[in-house]
């Protein structure tokens, strides 16, 4: 198979050089993609008022439930590609493409008229203030009518990424995030749209994203460029594609459905605390961006080199991943803790009281810091082996990470305690990373013991989807 020049081949060289160079390109590119939702909290809380910034925060669980559900859906479509690059089979790798996208536009349209049909009742179940209601319906409503755009783009830069292509995706996100942000002062300093405006920037912003990824795909990638013939169903490719990623994207609804009760935890105590929580997120969100970058580097990493059939390399490849993430957290902690309530006002109007909303920041992020290395276990271990093809494991992560939050937010409401509430993303993360460990060291045995039978690839792959159930008994 002929490599581009713009793809990287995973399968050699040194793992430590390699994931910590795809990782930083991809965590530059991430923290741009946050900017999309910080910088309309930013200048939706001066230019507008608190309680728009409030309505953009409470939110976040639902863009997380819609972006993480059709993203997770994405990446499972994507370690196809990256598995059929790693094995060299180009034919392979085209079909993976054109199937992707057809799937992608199935998605998008579903997310869509599902989301706008129950937004208003879910935004009511969560409790969310009559205060900002309006504004946070208006907000969600439009960034779920322009969803279409985000799948596009994301399927782009990771089938980008699935053949060791960083560096493009981060251009085009920085660029993206630059028109975002002269979007936002248009449509909300100059034409006084308040979040209806916040949210169009980001929508437009995205869909311009797509065009320069398309473009570069087709004139700089050959791996990835479909020919004529390509462009049909085939529904062995269909079949796989769906078999890995509908279980990354119900991960990812399990996870986000915790988050929902977590805030609805959150919106029971004052509209101070949910403003503060809010601003603390998005900061937390850039610093946690490290941690989802890692997860990406793996898969794409341990997809290759599971396609070349090399379990050592991918062994080599986590403990490489698992040594720079504890160093990474340390920093992270250290520094989040430090400087919240000296960023916290910029997310306010000049005339805004920030100490009233340090006493509500300050735990949610001690609390989470003091975790941060959890977070980054899960991402290496749960994306690795969803790389090697046991996507169905997600799903279990997905359950223990929801009953986590589920016990923590039920109790807070239960006696409102508001310590035992912003426990709940940490007490999730420990449980999580524990079972992910344990369920990855049992599925990479597994997979040793395939290959040392000499067994032919195909009936390593149709095998994995049975060895889902036996595996997650076997990790108890």
């Amino acid at each position: 198979m002929a490599r581009g020049r713009t793809d990287t081949d995973m399968t050699k060289g040194n793992p430590m050089s390699i994931i910590l160079k795809f990782t930083m390109m991809l965590l530059m590119g991430n923290v741009a993609q946050q900017l999309y939702n910080i910088v309309d909290t930013i200048i939706v809380g001066r230019f507008v008022d608190p309680l728009a910034l409030a309505a953009v925060g409470s939110t976040g669980t639902i863009m997380f439930l819609m972006f993480g559900t059709s993203n997770g859906m994405v990446a499972g479509f994507t370690i196809l590609t990256s598995q059929r690059y790693g094995a060299s089979d180009s034919e392979g790798v085209k079909r993976s493409v054109t199937n992707g996208f057809f799937l992608c536009v199935l998605i998008a349209g579903i997310i869509t008229v599902t989301g706008l049909i129950f937004m208003h009742p879910l935004l009511v179940l969560m409790n969310t203030s009559e205060n900002f209601f309006d504004y946070a319906y208006t907000y969600i409503s439009t960034i779920c009518a322009g969803i279409i755009f985000n799948i596009m783009y994301n399927y782009c830069a990771s089938l980008m990424r699935s053949v060791g292509n960083s560096k493009m995706p981060l251009i085009v996100l920085l660029c993206s995030a630059a028109t975002n942000v002269c979007l936002d002062l248009l449509f909300i300093i100059v034409f006084q749209m308040a979040t209806f405006g916040a949210a169009l920037a980001t929508v437009m912003a995205q869909a311009l994203a797509v065009i320069p990824c398309v473009i570069y795909i087709y004139k700089k990638m050959p791996s990835l460029r479909p020919s004529k013939k390509d462009w049909k169903f085939d529904m062995p490719t269909v079949k796989e594609q769906l078999r890995l990623g509908i279980p990354m994207s119900v991960q990812y609804g399990i996870t986000a459905s915790g988050t929902v009760i977590m805030q609805s935890a959150f919106n029971t105590f004052s509209d101070d605390a949910v403003v503060a929580i809010t601003a603390a997120n998005k900061f937390q969100g850039i610093i946690t961006q490290g941690m989802f970058s890692v997860g990406l580097t793996m898969a794409a990493f341990a997809g290759q080199n599971f396609g070349a059939r090399n379990m050592k390399r991918i062994r080599e490849g986590i403990r490489v991943a698992l040594k720079i993430y504890v160093v990474y957290s340390i920093v992270a902690a250290v520094f989040a803790v430090l400087a919240v309530p000296h960023v916290l006002w910029i997310f306010f109007d000049a005339d805004v009281d920030v100490s009233l909303y340090i006493p509500w920041a300050m735990p949610y992020i001690i609390e989470c810091a003091v975790c941060y290395f959890f977070l980054s276990m899960i991402f290496i271990y749960r994306h690795s082996v969803q790389a090697v093809g046991y996507a169905s494991i997600a799903m279990i992560l997905g359950v223990i990470e929801l009953i986590a939050r589920m016990i923590t937010s039920f109790y807070s409401i239960h006696v409102h305690n508001y310590y035992i509430a912003v426990a709940s993303d940490p007490f999730a993360w420990v449980m999580a990373s524990l079972s992910a460990m344990v369920i990855a060291k049992v599925i990479f045995k597994r997979i040793e013991r395939k290959w040392a039978s000499d067994q032919p690839s195909s009936v390593v792959s149709s095998e994995i989807s049975a060895d889902v159930s036996s595996d997650a008994e076997a990790s108890d």
